[in-house]
């Protein structure tokens, strides 16, 4: 960086101000009785220019104490999918302790083809803080940012529009796009429903016949067993595992087009409660719960899949996580647009 640039980086003003309508007319009006005065040595007029600047010089220092010490900070969800709507928005915090703001206008930058965002504070008092929020959809996964917001105001007499600089949040990441799979397309992936283990759990096959114990549930007593022996029987279900799911990415071809792209990675979403995830440059080890489908789910995010053949198929039995259980399903990505 040059010393040019470093010295503008001082010198140059926190805020931007320009007159509105009505100060063009106050500055105008002013600039025609100072001309008069100076060419008519009139004490009156000399007086009331000074009253006119003394205005302007009043109203850039209150607009000033008003805009100080005044934060922005982005809300977001905690989890954006591609072409889902959301909630998103921000946060305006007067961090001071004793002096309130007054007339804040909130601006969002525009979006392409619409027109800005503009949200009012009429005041703001010390320590409180406002939330202004607006629906947005993010059409594609990766790494997105919310529009640049910038604080207004017109305070104390509406003759100047003072701005700070727009603030720029930090990226965050939407995640692909989620859907449900029809019948056709868990047909297509080689999806089927969970397994039986032969052992007791929650159910809806019979597994055992047991004497009723504290605790259980009425509604599985057989009442046939019951009158029979003469001691209450109940059901014992058999537990039903979940499905174990390895999802192999193929290589796009390198006409695939990014919607048809974009479509087939949703649809590694939401295959069985344990999923394993492999492809050109990517892959997610065996696991299951909600901070695994966190990890699944930002992996998925930033995957750029380079333009590869398609991956030799790999059997049962190899690779981390397989088992008797383990199903594989296959998924080339981009097949459709090619």
């Amino acid at each position: 960086m040059s010393w040019l640039a470093r010295w503008w980086r001082v010198i140059r003003p926190p805020r931007t101000i320009r007159p509105t309508r009505e100060g063009w007319w106050f500055l105008l009006t002013a600039l025609g009785i100072g001309f008069a005065a100076v060419n008519t040595g009139n004490n009156l007029l000399y007086l009331l220019i000074s009253m006119l600047l003394g205005t302007i010089v009043v109203s850039g220092i209150i607009s000033e104490q008003t805009m100080r010490r005044l934060s922005l900070s982005p809300v977001t969800p905690r989890e954006v999918f591609a072409g889902s709507p959301v909630v998103v928005g921000c946060v305006v915090v007067n961090t001071r302790r004793l002096l309130a703001s007054f007339s804040l206008v909130v601006e969002v930058a525009r979006e392409q083809g619409r027109a800005p965002r503009v949200f009012f504070i009429p005041k703001l008092d010390p320590g409180q803080q406002r939330l202004h929020a607006w629906e947005a959809t993010f059409p594609r996964r990766g790494r997105h940012r919310l529009q640049a917001v910038r604080l207004m105001t017109r305070f104390p007499f509406g003759l100047f529009l003072k701005a700070g600089p727009p603030v720029v949040f930090d990226e965050f990441l939407v995640f692909p796009m989620v859907r449900p799979l029809s019948l056709e397309e868990l047909r297509g992936l080689g999806g089927s429903g969970a397994e039986r283990e032969t052992r007791p759990g929650r159910g809806t096959d019979l597994y055992n016949l047991r004497e009723y114990r504290l605790g259980d549930d009425p509604r599985l007593i057989h009442w046939k067993s019951t009158a029979k022996s003469g001691a209450v029987m109940v059901r014992e279900l058999e537990a039903e595992a979940a499905l174990k799911v390895r999802l192999v990415l193929e290589g796009p071809r390198a006409a695939a087009g990014l919607e048809h792209l974009e479509a087939d990675i949703s649809l590694v979403l939401g295959q069985g409660s344990h999923v394993e995830i492999a492809g050109p440059g990517l892959f997610v080890p065996l696991g299951e719960g909600p901070a695994h489908r966190r990890r699944i789910l930002e992996v998925l995010a930033l995957y750029e899949p380079p333009h590869l053949n398609p991956l030799p198929h790999r059997g049962r039995g190899q690779g981390e996580g397989a088992g008797p259980s383990l199903r594989e399903i296959r998924i080339p990505l981009g097949a459709r647009g090619a």
